[in-house]
């Protein structure tokens, strides 16, 4: 109501400003000086306005959630696995930066200790509303460490960010859960345990499975197995509504599906690009440090807000 009012008044400015400038009878000084200001009005309210529809847009209430961060290595064998690991790492760089606490869910390392496997807890104000976009295919194209002949290979890894779930949000009934437990696997040492430790989480209405084996305990794996099955479910609801609702988000932008190719970072040139927004940013170190994510986020999260606007006043 304050930016209505604040819009109405501006306007009301602007018509007096129109009449001072066409009047003959005024002078020529304070007919120049009435059209600089009605300039500025007017820039003004077109500000004034865009501030309205903006918050007048429908709101992503998960937007201020804590997030559940997944990466699995997917084509391209243990050099995916290797990309896997330094993917997992810039996102944990990424949230230290911004001030979010990270915590490894549970990792299952590869032969070559990458990460078959990773996923981690990012906390922190707004954590879920700037990594939504990351969901989806992150290519890499590279020379790997095992490759004699220099030749470049290409790998990807799937991204998967979910919005932290309460139990208030997805009520899980005992009848409905199916609980396993065995022994931890891995790539050997520390990975393996030899107690039943780690646990297998099946929801029987969805099918969805969840397996944990970070922790010795079995009572911390079920928690953490538990976590990220909210997640999971919770996500699952909120794409069935968010289809069932008028679609705001931008096809450019896409599904946030993790079968759609998102980015492609390429370590011969230097470069990182995101495929849904055509930017590409010239320094692939920094943003594998978690710095100048922020590129490519605020420009996905603009392409958002600009569609949102569009459908809005359509």
């Amino acid at each position: 109501m304050e930016l209505i009012k604040e819009l109405r008044s501006k306007q009301e400015e602007i018509v007096g400003l129109k009449s001072l400038v066409t009047n003959a009878c005024e002078e020529k000084d304070m007919r120049e000086m009435a059209a600089e200001e009605l300039l500025e009005a007017v820039e003004v309210e077109k500000q004034l306005q865009h501030e309205l529809f903006r918050s007048l847009l429908p709101k992503d209430e998960a937007d201020e959630r804590d997030c559940i961060l997944e990466v699995r290595a997917g084509t391209g064998g243990e050099e995916a696995s290797l990309f896997a690991m330094d993917v997992f790492r810039m996102y944990e760089k990424y949230a230290q930066k911004n001030g979010w606490k990270f915590d490894v869910i549970d990792i299952m390392e590869s032969a070559v200790k990458g990460y078959k496997e990773a996923s981690g807890t990012i906390s922190g104000p707004g954590a879920f509303g700037k990594l939504k976009f990351e969901s989806g295919i992150h290519r890499v194209q590279r020379v790997p460490v095992t490759e004699k002949s220099g030749r470049v290979h290409t790998s990807a890894v799937s991204v998967a960010v979910l919005p932290q779930a309460d139990e208030v949000d997805v009520q899980l009934r005992n009848e409905d859960l199916r609980i396993d437990t065995y022994r931890s696997g891995g790539a050997g040492g520390q990975s393996v345990n030899t107690t039943d430790s780690a646990v297998r989480i099946t929801h029987i209405p969805t099918g969805t499975v969840v397996a944990i084996q970070d922790e010795r305990s079995q009572h911390m794996n079920k928690a953490k197995a538990l976590k990220v099955l909210r997640a999971r479910l919770y996500e699952i609801e909120r794409q069935r509504l968010h289809m069932d609702r008028s679609k705001l988000r931008s096809e450019q932008i896409g599904s946030g599906d993790r079968s759609e190719r998102i980015r492609t970072y390429n370590f011969p040139q230097g470069r990182v690009t995101d495929h849904r927004v055509g930017i590409t940013h010239h320094s692939i170190t920094d943003v594998m440090e978690g710095e100048n994510l922020d590129v490519f986020i605020d420009a996905l999260l603009l392409q958002e807000e600009m569609d949102a606007i569009a459908s809005f006043a359509a």
